[in-house]
């Protein structure tokens, strides 16, 4: 379930997921084979040509070298792809918080129930409020989980029972299950236009997304604090995220032409890079390192990961053709 332009090789480079990653994986365990044209030209198939394998243990993973490597490995040009099967049923709902900290401990609950929920989307007050102007829906300006299950008929009536006590519990409100297509699409449609929505707060500002990714268990203390850090630094910067793998963005909105206010940008990006690290996570779950991260990936990985690194780009692009100067 791709954002808004993504293309699937596009998210095999950056190692993207999406808002089915909680049931189904990210890119990653979903991308059989790819096809692969290296720096010096040569054509490379990374299962081997032809081969759909759902698992192999033949010589180093080159598939998962490749997912990741955001271009600077060579060009990813196909893709197989692992399917799933559709599900006989499928139910959405929103509910609505007191704060961002019950609504990410009810994710938590959720999870450590076993609720095969296969969709889990985190919004807060002010991310809630935007797509909800922007798409028309009109929600409640609070912090806001989206979920969808799947599975049979029988087994969804008894997901959407734990589902809505442990909604309860958490003093979440406003559950209402949609069953039909269009008013889940409708649903989903508003949540991938949060980019959009986001930018609509501050007409004529730009947006810059970054990301982390933390253990579950870590998840609302860091969420919370990232919030909090959010308010004290005045920045317009909504959250958004894929918690159900413990993945959530922030959705930061700036006048770029004002130096100071991009600095400000930048010191929280780095900030909120090094909370995700003291709490065991990592500085970007999707986006990437880029040139933006390459500081916290030394930090996340230490020397010796990040010299690894930079052997294995060397052997395969010896003349930094690839993307010079990004990650490594």
């Amino acid at each position: 379930d791709p954002g808004a332009d993504a293309s699937l090789c596009g998210m095999a480079a950056t190692g993207a997921s999406g808002t089915n990653a909680v049931r189904y994986g990210t890119m990653r365990p979903n991308v059989l084979n790819l096809r692969v044209v290296l720096p010096d030209g040569r054509l490379l198939h990374t299962a081997g040509p032809g081969r759909q394998p759902r698992k192999r243990a033949a010589g180093y993973d080159l598939t998962s070298l490749f997912v990741g490597s955001e271009g600077t490995l060579g060009f990813l040009t196909q893709a197989t792809l692992r399917l799933h099967p559709l599900p006989e049923a499928t139910a959405a709902t929103v509910a609505s918080f007191p704060s961002v900290g019950a609504a990410v401990a009810c994710t938590v609950q959720v999870l450590q129930a076993a609720v095969p929920v296969a969709r889990i989307e985190f919004l807060d007050e002010v991310m809630a409020d935007a797509c909800g102007r922007f798409s028309g829906m009109g929600l409640p300006a609070a912090a806001t989980l989206l979920l969808e299950l799947h599975g049979s008929r029988h087994s969804l009536a008894e997901q959407q029972q734990q589902t809505e006590e442990i909604v309860r519990q958490n003093g979440g409100s406003g559950l209402a299950w949609a069953e039909g297509l269009e008013e889940r699409e409708r649903l989903w449609s508003m949540r991938h236009n949060a980019w959009y929505a986001a930018l609509a707060l501050r007409p004529g500002c730009q947006g810059y997304s970054t990301d982390v990714c933390v253990p579950i268990s870590r998840l609302p203390d860091v969420v919370v604090e990232t919030k909090q850090d959010l308010q004290a630094s005045s920045i317009t910067g909504p959250m958004v995220g894929h918690v159900g793998d413990g993945n959530f963005h922030c959705l930061l909105i700036f006048n770029s032409q004002d130096p100071e206010e991009a600095q400000c940008i930048h010191a929280f990006t780095q900030r909120l890079g090094r909370r995700a690290l003291a709490a065991g996570g990592t500085c970007t779950g999707e986006h990437g390192v880029g040139l933006g991260k390459r500081a916290l990936l030394q930090e996340e990985l230490g020397q010796e990961g990040l010299d690894t690194l930079r052997s294995i780009k060397a052997a395969l692009d010896p003349h930094n053709l690839m993307n010079p100067g990004k990650v490594v």
